[in-house]
């Protein structure tokens, strides 16, 4: 049996120019909305359990929730696919996963309101879960807006001593204003307008990041000068103390003025973790500790809020009916909670003040568990991970110090949020990052959001291919070589001249 004959030369036919053109690069957008879907599924499923649980009509409140949060994603979907469409596909479902979650259980917090209101003949209270939407529709906007007009994240380093200023002004304003414009629970940290209330913390926050991250870039051989050794370990030299100690400054200013331990541990633990990265010294995470720890025994001495909030840490139960109401209720609702929760909508969560803001971990832990509590604290791991992913991707300096900075600034607010409810530290009054109730953590966090998509989309994209100096000729007509005649080549004479491009006249 003889051989198959080899294929002939015209069976594959090679493309013009006798090469394979490159696969176009992959976006996976596709893979992003495949992610979102899933987000929308779960929601939905979950917005119907809550219903189920509560004896409720699927009705068209909760139809109107379903659709709203539906066209929001899908707008966030199309402006990354238009204006980023290299960057993570993961950082935008993660997102909208854990707000789609928040939205459930702000609705179920909502219903068990309004049960108590009817029971104790008490007028119903407005709906929050309404309110978040329109949070979240805002916040969407100001996602799709910065993806459009930051089309380069870099031009953020040329404007650092503008964003810092206005992070340290929006931390300072609430310290001066009067109590009625500011005071909340004790804490100092609002800015109270006729008919509007933000906190600026929540933004100053992502400010500091932006101008911590450009100072460091500029300013690196300040940071990585040669210090005096002790043990082993190269020191920062005193005169290079400034920055560290203006942040020290204003975060303790912060804990004593307007008695707020959340923005000032995440602003300093930030910075701190950012000279770290930029110098790779673990001096500056001693002198930093050492600061950090004078600076709590200072607000210790000098607060009177302080002092309660230390005590209530360390006896929950001392003082159960007022100081340690808050933490005792959130630790038995995570006790009931066990292992697989009561379910959603079949708990007690409302019985937990704050339940929508502050502890909404601690109903998250009721109704889901310490499994569903693990998945939601794997979401924002990965989350993480994907932005310091990000940080080493990048080529520039600035973009890799701002994706980590913001990247482990989600990581420390988690931290300090879940530490507190769980009474692993004080608790700390900050709002869980897209689940918490609160129009301004909504709009700085997925303004964080847009910046690490914008970096995302910088590392991830292609390089610019060269463009050719002349196309390449296909199917050239055979034609006959024949042999160049041999010239010589005279000497150029001495007043021979150049031409505009360095070759001689």
């Amino acid at each position: 049996m003889s051989a198959p004959a080899p294929p002939s030369a015209g069976a594959f036919p090679s493309p013009p120019g006798g090469f394979a053109p490159a696969p176009p690069p992959s976006t996976r957008r596709n893979v992003e909305l495949l992610l979102l879907g899933v987000a929308v599924v779960i929601t939905t499923v979950a917005l119907v359990l809550v219903e189920a649980s509560q004896d409720q009509k699927i009705s068209w409140e909760l139809a109107k929730l379903g659709l709203a949060y539906l066209a929001l994603f899908v707008v966030a979907h199309l402006a990354v696919r238009r204006f980023a469409p290299f960057a993570d596909p993961l950082l935008l479902p993660i997102a909208a996963l854990l707000n789609g979650l928040g939205l459930v259980l702000i609705h179920r917090l909502d219903l068990a309101g309004v049960q108590t209101a009817v029971s104790n003949s008490q007028p119903i209270p407005a709906l929050d879960a309404d309110h978040q939407v329109l949070w979240t529709a805002g916040a969407i906007l100001i996602f799709a807006a910065l993806l459009v007009l930051l089309r380069d994240y870099r031009t953020l380093a040329r404007y650092n001593y503008t964003l810092g200023l206005l992070g340290v002004a929006a931390l300072i304003v609430p310290a001066v204003l009067p109590e009625r414009y500011s005071e909340t629970g004790g804490a100092k940290i609002w800015l109270r307008l006729p008919g509007f209330s933000v906190q600026p913390g929540e933004f100053a926050k992502v400010l500091l990041v932006v101008f911590a991250a450009a100072l460091l870039v500029s300013k690196r051989d300040l940071f990585t000068a040669a210090g005096r050794h002790a043990f082993g370990i190269e020191l920062p030299r005193i005169r290079d103390l400034g920055p560290l100690l203006l942040v020290w400054v204003v975060c303790v200013g912060v804990l004593v003025f307007e008695r707020d331990l959340g923005v000032c541990l995440l602003i300093f633990a930030t910075v701190l973790a950012l000279l770290y990265i930029a110098t790779e010294r673990v001096g500056w995470l001693i002198v930093g500790a050492a600061l950090l720890a004078l600076g709590l025994l200072v607000a210790y001495k000098a607060s009177g809020h302080m002092r309660v909030a230390v005590h209530t840490w360390l006896h929950p139960f001392a003082d159960y009916t007022n100081t340690g109401y808050r933490l005792a209720q959130s630790l038995f609702g995570l006790a009931t909670g066990g292992l697989a929760g009561t379910g959603l909508g079949s708990g007690r969560p409302d019985m937990v003040p704050f339940a929508k803001t502050d502890f909404i971990v601690a109903t998250i832990g009721e109704e889901l568990g310490l499994i569903g509590l693990t998945a939601v604290l794997l979401l924002f791991m990965i989350f993480v991970v994907r932005g310091l992913r990000t940080a080493l991707a990048v080529r520039d300096s600035f973009g890799k110090l701002l994706a980590a900075g913001l990247a482990f600034s989600v990581a420390v607010q988690v931290f300090l949020i879940v530490g507190g409810v769980t009474e692993l530290i004080p608790q700390t009054g900050l709002a869980t990052p897209f689940l918490s109730y609160g129009g301004s953590a909504l709009l700085a966090n997925y303004t964080l959001l847009a910046l690490l998509i914008r970096i995302s989309d910088a590392a991830r994209a292609p390089a610019p291919s060269r463009k050719k100096e002349s196309a390449p000729i296909t199917n050239p007509p055979t034609e006959l070589l024949r042999p160049a005649k041999t010239e010589i080549i005279r000497p150029a004479r001495a007043d021979s001249s150049l031409l505009a491009d360095g070759e001689p006249a």
